[in-house]
């Protein structure tokens, strides 16, 4: 199960390329339920993702991740609907031992910054504060789905 919040981000952090960070790029077969390739470095995911409805504020997605070759990966990139995604991801650390996980997009949405929290509960996703680094919440907006952001 993933548990998580998304927000639009104010502003980077300092010293940002100290954090640890890789080149992500992924891509949508279809979206309902998600079904996404994913490089991410030296990595190749396969990715099935169904989105749960709940009362909380987070956004809950039971989630299973299979290993690929890169032949797979490079066989089903072209069968994806829309464009690819692609970004940096950079791993920050959070008091509580969370971790924000800030993209920067790249490409067709050069200057997006999204960032996202994980949680182990619901209950933490819900009393979790932003740090002030942090934009508006958007784990509601379908519009700043990675799924949403491949098709336009």
């Amino acid at each position: 199960m993933e548990i998580e919040r998304k927000y639009l981000v104010r502003e980077l952090p300092d010293n940002l390329d100290s954090y640890p960070h890789t080149e992500i790029e992924q891509g949508y077969l279809i979206t309902s339920p998600t079904l996404r390739i994913r490089r991410m470095g030296d990595s190749y995911i396969l990715t099935v993702k169904e989105r749960r409805r709940t009362s909380t504020t987070a956004i809950v997605n039971r989630e299973e991740e299979f290993a690929m070759t890169a032949d797979s990966y490079t066989s089903l990139k072209a069968k994806c609907e829309g464009i690819m995604v692609c970004k940096t991801r950079y791993r920050i650390p959070l008091s509580g031992g969370l971790t924000a996980e800030l993209d920067i997009f790249h490409g067709v949405h050069e200057g997006l910054r999204l960032v996202e929290v994980e949680f182990p509960s619901e209950e933490g996703a819900d009393a979790f504060v932003a740090p002030a680094w942090f934009g508006d919440d958007v784990s509601g907006d379908p519009r700043y789905r990675n799924s949403y952001l491949a098709s336009i």
